[in-house]
C-alpha cells in the first residue's frame, strides 16, 4: 500500500511540472511550436514556453485552423507576443506571450584585446549563446573579421559584435541614411541623419531628417539602414 501511495505521489508530481498547455492548451502550444520554427536553424538551439491562456476567455475550439504571426523585421527577444488567429467559425484572435531563447555558437575574446588590434583566430573561440540577449549584435564566422580592427578594447569573454569592430564601417556617424520601413509588407524610406558607426549588421540611433525623432536602426549597406519595431 506505501509503495502504490509513493508511485501515485511521484505521477500527480510529474504532471504537476509539465508546461501549462500540456493539460489541454492547443492555443499556447499552438503558439509555442510556431515560434519555435521561426527561428530554427543549422546549429541553433530554440526553447519555448508559452504562457497559459485564461480558460475564463472560453475559446472557441478551433484544433488545426489556427494561424500565427510577429510584426515584420522583429529580432528575436527573450519575451515575445505572438498573435494566434481562429480562422474557423466566427473566429478569434489572442496574443500569446511566449518566453524564448535561441542559442547559437558567436565569437567570444580568449584574451583581453585592445583598441587597433586585428582579430586572430587564436583571440576567440566559438561559445553557444542565447542571442536573444544580445541586443548589440555578434559575430559567428572568422571570415567576418577579416582584415578588421578592433573600435574599442574588449576584456577577456566579451561577445564579439559588430559595432566593436571598426576598420569597414558602411554607416558613419554624422552620414545621410536611407531609413528602411517595413509596414504591412510594404517598404518605406525616409531619409536620417546616422548618430553612430558601424558595419553591416551593426545597431545604432537615426535621427528622421522630416521629424526630428530618433530611432533604433540596423545598418542593412553602405548609406542605408533598417528601422527597428
Amino acid at each position: 500500500m506505501n509503495d502504490c501511495l509513493r508511485r501515485l505521489a511521484g505521477l500527480l508530481l510529474a504532471l504537476a511540472t509539465l508546461p501549462a498547455w500540456a493539460g489541454g492548451d492547443p492555443v499556447s502550444a499552438f503558439a509555442s511550436q510556431w515560434l519555435r520554427q521561426q527561428y530554427a536553424a543549422p546549429g541553433s538551439r530554440v526553447v519555448t514556453q508559452a504562457a497559459a491562456i485564461d480558460p475564463r476567455l472560453a475559446l472557441a475550439d478551433c484544433r488545426g485552423m489556427m494561424v500565427a504571426s510577429l510584426p515584420p523585421n522583429l529580432p528575436p527577444r527573450p519575451r515575445m507576443s505572438v498573435l494566434v488567429h481562429c480562422t474557423t467559425g466566427s473566429g478569434w484572435s489572442i496574443r500569446v506571450p511566449v518566453a524564448l531563447q535561441v542559442f547559437r555558437d558567436v565569437l567570444v575574446t580568449t584574451r583581453a584585446l585592445q583598441r587597433g588590434d586585428g582579430v586572430q583566430p587564436g583571440d576567440v573561440r566559438a561559445e553557444s549563446r542565447d542571442i536573444t540577449r544580445l541586443g548589440y549584435g555578434y559575430v559567428d564566422r572568422l571570415d567576418q573579421v577579416a582584415g578588421r580592427t578592433l573600435a574599442r578594447p574588449l576584456p577577456p569573454g566579451s561577445v564579439l559584435t559588430p559595432s566593436a569592430l571598426g576598420g569597414r564601417d558602411l554607416v558613419r556617424a554624422g552620414d545621410r541614411v536611407a531609413v528602411v520601413a517595413d509596414i504591412g509588407g510594404i517598404e518605406v524610406r525616409a531619409g536620417g541623419v546616422a548618430l553612430g558607426s558601424g558595419d553591416n549588421g551593426a545597431r545604432l540611433r537615426v535621427r528622421n531628417e522630416s521629424s526630428g525623432r530618433v530611432i533604433d536602426a540596423m545598418v542593412r549597406g553602405p548609406g542605408e539602414v533598417l528601422a527597428l519595431p
